[in-house]
């Protein structure tokens, strides 16, 4: 893959902008974990590999296991996630599946029910930017690292 454009360098003070909503979200008094958790949900739902391989990273050094994060795309059958992730990664699913989805009241129920008002509405901003961010990656063919694989035993 050969990126098309750099964003930073393309549109600075859009990305700052962009920048600035994650630092007002990452102070918001949401757990780190849920929220690496909501925006690694997305990025696979998007098909983000830049932004799945930021958010595995990041989750990771959140202590999320390789398990849990492994059994992200299986949440809804995998008893590993706490009723607050559930109603997170349910809200996360119907925001970033809004055309099928209309967020519908049984999920916002659902979140009403672990989140207060204030934590609704940051979690929804952390939903939002994460869609934006990954279709800018998408769109500008963002390239994740790659580390060398591990050696193959013979």
């Amino acid at each position: 893959m050969t990126p098309r454009l750099n964003i930073f360098q393309a549109a600075p003070e859009g990305a700052k902008a962009m920048i600035a909503v994650e630092t007002a979200i990452g102070q918001s008094g949401l757990e780190h974990g849920l929220a690496e958790l909501v925006r690694l949900r997305a990025s696979q739902i998007n098909g983000c590999a830049f932004c799945i391989h930021m958010h595995v990273t990041d989750a990771r050094k959140q202590g999320e296991s390789d398990m849990r994060i492994h059994l992200l795309d299986a949440w809804r059958e995998s008893p590993a996630f706490t009723d607050r992730e559930r109603a997170a990664l349910a809200w996360t699913e119907a925001l970033t599946r809004i055309t099928e989805t209309r967020a519908p009241d049984g999920d916002y129920a659902l979140l009403q029910s672990q989140f207060d008002e204030t934590e609704i509405a940051n979690l929804t901003l952390l939903i939002g930017a994460i869609n934006l961010w990954n279709r800018v990656q998408i769109g500008l063919r963002a390239v994740h690292p790659v580390e060398a694989p591990a050696a193959v035993a013979a």
